[in-house]
């Protein structure tokens, strides 16, 4: 399962970018009752079922291309390659998640949101560190107007970093590792069978992470695991960070970095703090404000120009190379 067009794959990215923001809300007001790697382990692992469907239909679809490569020693090697793929992206994911979920406890919300954004000049940043990848002007204009939107959206005047903070830096560190990772590795492989390795992997590391945490005792706030696990903004935010912010979002993202920049993507999800306070005004009754509004202007304005700016120097992409690919795995 591919997508054909820029055009709604961005949109698709937008609608991530929204449940991500929403998410945010939920999520902070889980972490109150529920351990983070128990959150993160049982959201990940809920996020791999629900994309098992998707990889039997690719499977049953593709059975009879497969007859012929079964004892074909490359195309051995691709599965084998599929499988690290995923394995080390899943790594980037649990350390994103586990930091920023981690963080949040100990900064606020607007702090945790502006330092997650981070990411979007992080992307540009590690791209031309590690690669030496070259961005168009107008790219670089827009990724300043976004990280200056995401500033004055989230907290205005009153940044201070404490522990939570440096956690969340290194959450947007591994998020933006894990775009550019994402763009440079996934060209050939299958979507669905690549986000269900990253889906497993997240939760394996999560699992292993609270075991050796003692995190699997229960916190002296819980009566049992039972009743924090039947808590219904538990279930509500497991769910949904399941199914749409981790299952459908990174099968989005993996099909979407197939035909779209890594920067493009980034500047997409710098969407998320705005339907974050979008979501704060309608559940929370909290009011953006003059700053924060101007923030939101900023952001997507940042995501045209550089948008505009790539018609004329697109950057450089690798070309998809379907041959190698194993399908339905």
């Amino acid at each position: 399962m591919t997508l054909k067009s820029p055009r709604s794959a961005a949109l698709l990215l937008v609608f991530v970018s929204f449940v991500w923001g929403v998410e945010f809300v939920l999520v902070d007001k889980a972490i109150e009752t529920i351990p983070t790697h128990t959150f993160n382990g049982l959201r990940f692992l809920l996020a791999a079922l629900c994309l098992l469907p998707l990889w039997y239909i690719e499977r049953k679809s593709s059975t009879n291309n497969n007859n012929n490569n079964n004892n074909n020693p490359d195309f051995n090697y691709s599965k084998l390659r599929l499988l690290l793929t995923g394995a080390g992206l899943g790594l980037l994911l649990f350390i994103g998640f586990a930091t920023q979920t981690e963080g949040m406890r100990y900064t606020s919300v607007s702090n945790a949101g502006f330092i997650t954004g981070l990411n979007v000049p992080f992307v540009p940043l590690l791209g031309f560190l590690l690669f030496r990848d070259k961005l168009s002007i107008a790219a670089w204009i827009g990724i300043f107007a976004a990280t200056m939107g995401l500033y004055l959206l989230t907290v205005g005047d009153k940044l201070a970093f404490n522990s939570g903070d440096l956690l969340v830096l290194i959450c947007a560190v591994a998020f933006a590792a894990h775009i550019i990772a994402t763009g440079r590795t996934t060209q050939s492989l299958p979507t669905v069978s690549l986000s269900i390795i990253q889906m497993s992997a997240v939760a394996l590391y999560s699992g292993i992470a609270g075991y050796f945490s003692n995190e699997f005792r229960l916190s002296e706030n819980a009566n049992s695991l039972i009743s924090t696990l039947l808590d219904p903004i538990v279930i509500i935010a497991i769910a949904t960070a399941a199914v749409f912010g981790s299952a459908l979002a990174y099968w989005a993202q993996t099909a979407s970095q197939k035909i779209l920049a890594p920067h493009q993507v980034a500047l997409i999800f710098a969407l998320e703090p705005l339907f974050a306070h979008t979501a704060a005004v309608i559940f929370l009754n909290e009011m953006l404000g003059f700053k924060g509004w101007i923030g939101a202007g900023l952001i997507l304005a940042g995501m045209l120009i550089a948008e505009l700016g790539d018609k004329d120097h697109p950057p450089e992409m690798i070309a998809p190379d379907h041959s190698s690919a194993p399908k339905g795995y």
